[in-house]
């Protein structure tokens, strides 16, 4: 390969690395954001139901202060962040993973097994997220609405999932295609290893503390 050509392609491929961290991160604050959201309603409404109490206390009769649907609300933002933080999750290592079988097998069974679960899981993603995709648009053409208080067409929160699951599809394609290519998935050593990482260091602690 000439040496512009290198070049040009080691650009591009660093590019694309960039641009793919920054979604896998920005939909992780993404998920963040909307987990604030719900505290944020849930805190609001309970110091609306205090003020409530407190006047139906002193003047007999309660004001009725709530927060139109925010059952709704909450139920909107906590899946949109349960689906948007599903790649970020899995980029750090957080998702739970049963590997004592995979530990057990020899290195290059492991190899094989480790792009069979990646490809089985983004055929799985892109499956759900191509029908959750034909949800969206069904409920668009139709003009669904949520049942409560406040009439939300249903594809708006509907498209949180919708996007949630492209970006989880991408990350497990992403992952696949680099253990294709010889390298480490970006999960290894990370989850998996927080509670050993944590005994150990418990361990030098105390191993320091009976020292001292």
């Amino acid at each position: 390969m000439p040496p512009f050509l290198y070049v040009l392609v080691t650009w591009e491929g660093q590019m694309m690395r960039s641009i793919l961290n920054w979604l896998y991160k920005g939909s992780g604050w993404a998920a963040a954001i909307f987990i604030l959201l719900i505290c944020v309603v849930v805190i609001v409404q309970v110091v609306l139901n205090l003020i409530d109490k407190i006047y139906g206390a002193f003047f007999g009769t309660a004001i009725g202060l709530t927060i139109p649907s925010y059952a709704d609300f909450t139920g909107f933002f906590l899946a949109a962040a349960s689906f948007l933080a599903l790649a970020y999750t899995l980029r750090e290592g957080g998702h739970i993973r049963v590997s004592l079988l995979l530990q057990l097998l020899p290195k290059k069974i492991q190899h094989f097994a480790e792009i069979w679960c990646l490809g089985l899981a983004g055929c799985m993603s892109s499956f759900f997220t191509y029908y959750t995709g034909r949800l969206v648009f069904e409920s668009w053409t139709y003009n669904d609405l949520s049942a409560g208080m406040i009439a939300v067409p249903i594809w708006i929160p509907q498209s949180s999932i919708l996007v949630g699951l492209g970006i989880l599809s991408i990350a497990l394609i992403d992952e696949l295609l680099c253990v294709l290519m010889g390298g480490t998935a970006s999960y290894e050593g990370k989850g998996e290893n927080l509670l050993s990482k944590a005994d150990g260091e418990n361990s030098t602690m105390s191993g320091q503390g009976e020292v001292s």
